[in-house]
């Protein structure tokens, strides 16, 4: 099957078959930025706090929205270093201590409130899940790129509904293509799926850079296909890494951007 191209400035999902390096800004590197890359989930798109927080509040657990933004900041840093063992993100024993570690951070620890919140999560806008809203700064991240001549594409591990999510959202207007795990059939931190993008957007990977929000998946997998990479860290919980850190997405276009 044909896919747009980076040129054509529609949205594309391809397909086909599925060290540490620190970033540089030095203008006059070999390969000046061609390409920005970004993660999905938890990086141009959010959870769905509000439905989170009501769900619960269905429970008899009142929290607020910001409540459960702020638990998921902190899980995604628990849940990263479950990864570091070669788990998929998107298996259902990760996404369920995902959710767990987000209930432990609001001080819900009942194991009846834990699988409750699995089972609503499992039926909770299917196909699409829990990450259909956009980052609120990521409309404005993505033109940015954009404006400043960049290719721009989507990595994700994902279940082939990205492109859809980001069409809905209106984050498709400034992506070239797109890259869904549950469409190529490889995950991050496979470097094959950072190579697939790579490919795509005709760049070596010494011109582009990664943007996403777990150490283990997107910094290590980005580093391991050849690119630079930067790890979004809006409230400070990642503590010391040996990576550049963003406080959001805004923030990571603008460091990238220091390369071209």
């Amino acid at each position: 099957m044909g896919m747009e191209t980076p040129e054509s400035g529609m949205i594309a999902t391809i397909i086909m078959a599925a060290g540490t390096r620190p970033m540089t800004s030095s203008p006059s590197r070999v390969h000046p930025l061609r390409a920005l890359l970004f993660d999905a989930g938890n990086t141009l798109l959010q959870m769905n706090y509000a439905a989170i927080a009501e769900h619960l509040a269905s429970r008899g657990h009142v929290v607020t929205a910001h409540a459960v933004a702020d638990a998921e900041h902190r899980a995604r840093v628990r849940v990263d270093a479950d990864l570091t063992t070669g788990s998929s993100t998107e298996s259902t024993d990760t996404h369920e201590r995902y959710l767990r570690y987000v209930l432990v951070h609001l001080g819900i620890t009942g194991e009846e409130d834990v699988l409750d919140l699995a089972r609503w999560r499992r039926g909770y806008n299917v196909p699409v899940g829990l990450w259909n809203e956009a980052v609120p700064e990521a409309a404005a991240a993505l033109a940015r790129a954009k404006a400043a001549g960049l290719i721009v594409g989507v990595i994700s591990n994902s279940n082939g509904t990205v492109r859809s999510i980001l069409e809905t959202t209106g984050l498709a207007r400034d992506v070239d293509f797109v890259v869904d795990s549950g469409i190529v059939g490889v995950e991050k931190p496979d470097p094959r799926i950072f190579h697939l993008a790579l490919e795509h957007a005709r760049v070596p990977a010494a011109a582009a850079c990664y943007v996403g929000d777990l150490y283990s998946v997107d910094v290590i997998g980005a580093r391991r296909a050849g690119l630079d990479a930067v790890l979004l860290d809006p409230r400070g919980y990642w503590g010391p890494r040996d990576c550049v850190l963003a406080r959001g997405i805004e923030d990571a276009v603008r460091l990238c951007l220091s390369r071209i």
